[in-house]
């Protein structure tokens, strides 16, 4: 397989209602989407980027630059995705601009060979099943009747997002409203301390699945003293970069579960391997949200398929969150997203949709530092 170019483009997907979490507030989500041109097929992947540099240190405009500048220079044109991770491996960091890289070559490889993404990466089942995450709102009534409208949608499983003021309470709130039947997890993006511990044990009361990075990333240490502390299990999201940081944690006892989101760990080939390390030691996974479009919400059923994943994703229906989508709506039923079984990701752009909505699109050839960038 020779590549031929690469496209990156900028995608801004305005959100039906402002997603307020402790790393920020967003109106709207912009994406930014790579396509790999081969010999013999096309292949898509997404960054998972945020705008700003806050849940982690990328960032949707140093993604790009960083895939212009050096990412894509460095990638030979004749490679296949178990040669992208070797190829950047020289430059430092950067796993969500690397994972949409090798996600596009992936996505190629694929449809040129006519097999899907889940199959390929040994999917289970044809359904996953799934959770949806609840911003911080602005009261406690409002919270309420937000998570009444999902599970009469069929979620399977409520998260909430939590920030120093607003945790007990609205946990509490939720817990006595729709009883302890209700599937229940809450997620701190690391807004908390150590000194925060005495507080953060006061949701032991509330039966939760997990509680969800309440400390810095960087915190292994401090996250295994709290898990000595807490009856709620801990789950690990931003502080697990790749198998081998899955395998510090679960050796500290850092973490009984964790959250594996493909472009924190640097793409699904490394997802895997989180996935199989926590299998071999029986520690439940998930799959996470970044606020992806279509693109990265179909590849991620593709993982959450797997048999390691055993708690519901937070991949839900986009229209969960956007008005409009890059590709046709996934199939949702009872709480529940198919699994694509189409070639690759098993999901296109709408051309006409991605060019209503694209910011910016650039042209690159392989090995070339030269783009043709257009503004539009």
């Amino acid at each position: 397989m020779t590549i031929e170019g690469i496209e990156i483009r900028k995608v801004a997907l305005p959100l039906k209602e402002p997603f307020r979490a402790s790393v920020g507030v967003f109106s709207v989500r912009d994406v930014l989407l790579v396509r790999v041109v081969t010999s013999d097929a096309e292949g898509w992947g997404e960054c998972v980027a945020l705008p700003e540099p806050r849940y982690s240190a990328e960032y949707v405009d140093g993604a790009a630059d960083v895939l212009r500048r050096f990412l894509v220079p460095a990638l030979p044109r004749n490679v296949d995705a178990h040669g992208v991770a070797p190829a950047l491996a020289s430059f430092r960091g950067h796993p969500m601009a690397k994972a949409a890289l090798e996600t596009a070559v992936l996505d190629a490889r694929l449809r040129a060979s006519g097999d899907s993404l889940g199959r390929y990466l040994g999917a289970v089942r044809e359904r996953v099943a799934c959770g949806v995450s609840i911003g911080i709102m602005g009261s406690v009534r409002e919270l309420l009747d937000a998570v009444a409208g999902y599970l009469a949608e069929g979620y399977a499983r409520i998260k909430l997002k939590i920030e120093p003021g607003w945790d007990v309470e609205p946990v509490r709130a939720v817990r006595e409203h729709f009883g302890d039947d209700l599937m229940l997890q809450v997620d701190a993006n690391g807004a908390y301390t150590p000194a925060d511990a005495r507080h953060l044990a006061g949701l032991d009361a509330f039966g939760l699945v997990l509680i969800e990075q309440p400390l810095a990333p960087g915190d292994l240490l401090g996250h295994a003293r709290l898990a000595r502390r807490l009856a709620t299990p801990i789950c690990l999201d931003e502080s697990v970069e790749s198998a081998a940081d899955a395998a510090a944690a679960l050796s500290l006892g850092a973490a009984a579960i964790i959250n594996v989101k493909p472009g924190r760990v640097g793409g699904y080939l490394e997802a895997r391997r989180v996935h199989d390390l926590c299998q071999a030691h029986g520690v439940p996974v998930w799959c996470g949200d970044m606020l992806e479009s279509g693109i990265g919400r179909a590849a991620n059923l593709s993982l959450g398929a797997l048999p390691g994943f055993t708690l519901p994703a937070d991949t839900c229906a986009a229209e969960r969150y956007f008005a409009t989508d890059v590709i046709e709506p996934l199939d949702h039923a009872d709480g529940h997203l198919t699994v694509p079984t189409g070639p690759g990701i098993g999901v296109v752009p709408i051309k006409e949709i991605l060019d209503e909505l694209t910011l910016s699109s650039e042209w690159l050839g392989v090995g070339d530092r030269k783009a043709d960038r257009r503004e539009l």
